[in-house]
């Protein structure tokens, strides 16, 4: 199973917008009751939600992003939604250490929910390692706006060594790639592109739009290439000729491993995924 390519916000407060977001093509729509709900919509906010959760229809996952952990608010989030159905996973902001997923544990006790961990501050990169071994936890991802202002970062490629970090923290807990944060502007198609592909150069898989005009830019972004897809191609067959999974030559003296392997068959699975191949 590849993991989801595009996940789209969508406010929680803006519940004719819901049906909307699930029909953006997104993998997965993030009913948003943190940042984009004002104060004053916030419980408001979290009704609607639990009432869409409770008419779930089939469609793309659902997650929902709750308030801060270690507020009020937010462990109202998580006393909501414990017992909601057709709810997929959750979204915890503002995770610090692998003790702040304690609050979680609480308040879902064994049902098994997985969680989507963002790590918005210097203290949570530090205990990345801790927070993606976590057995709730099912993927991260950053809190580039907020690590910005924490870390004074004012310029962009000061991020790759913040997202490397977090990369290989996923990776080797065995947790699927980390996902891009948002693109601010949703006019600025070309640079959406752009940094889809420098994020597929540092490892990275899939992003989250704010608006559904960005869904197809990022599916787009993450498709396989003609060119991958040809190359993945002829690893799978080599290995299907051979019979097994073990080292192998290509026709054209390259030698592939098992890694490759499974490498190529995931880029064919997201290929006929995305529709990239006939």
């Amino acid at each position: 199973m590849t993991p989801p390519v595009c996940s789209l916000y969508v406010p929680g407060d803006r519940p004719e917008r819901f049906g909307k977001a699930a029909a953006s093509g997104a993998d997965v729509v993030i009913l948003d009751l943190e940042d984009a709900v004002g104060a004053e919509h916030k419980d408001v906010a979290r009704e609607h939600v639990r009432a869409h959760l409770a008419e779930r229809r089939p469609g793309p996952e659902l997650h929902v992003r709750i308030n801060d952990p270690a507020t009020e608010r937010g462990r109202a989030d998580l006393a909501a939604l414990a017992e909601c159905p057709g709810l997929d996973a959750v979204r915890v902001p503002k995770i610090h250490g692998a003790r702040d997923l304690a609050v979680v544990d609480e308040a879902f006790g064994t049902r098994p929910t997985p969680v989507q961990a963002l790590l918005e501050s210097a203290r949570g990169l530090a205990d990345a390692a801790a927070i993606c071994a976590h057995p709730r936890v099912a993927g991260v991802g950053l809190g580039e706006q907020d690590l910005a202002a924490e870390l004074s970062i004012t310029d962009e490629r000061a991020f790759d060594h913040l997202r490397l970090q977090l990369v290989l923290a996923a990776a080797a807990a065995g947790l699927p790639p980390v996902a891009m944060s948002v693109h601010a502007d949703v006019h600025d198609e070309a640079g959406l592109r752009a940094s889809c592909a420098h994020g597929r150069s540092l490892g990275m898989f899939g992003r989250s739009a704010i608006h559904p005009r960005q869904v197809s830019v990022i599916r787009d972004a993450f498709r396989p290439t003609p060119e991958e897809v040809a190359r993945a191609g002829e690893v799978v067959a080599a290995a299907e000729h051979h019979g097994g999974e073990g080292a192998l030559a290509l026709p054209d003296g390259r030698f592939v491993d098992a890694p490759v392997i499974a490498k190529a068959r995931s880029v064919l699975a997201l290929a006929d995924r995305l529709g990239e191949r006939g």
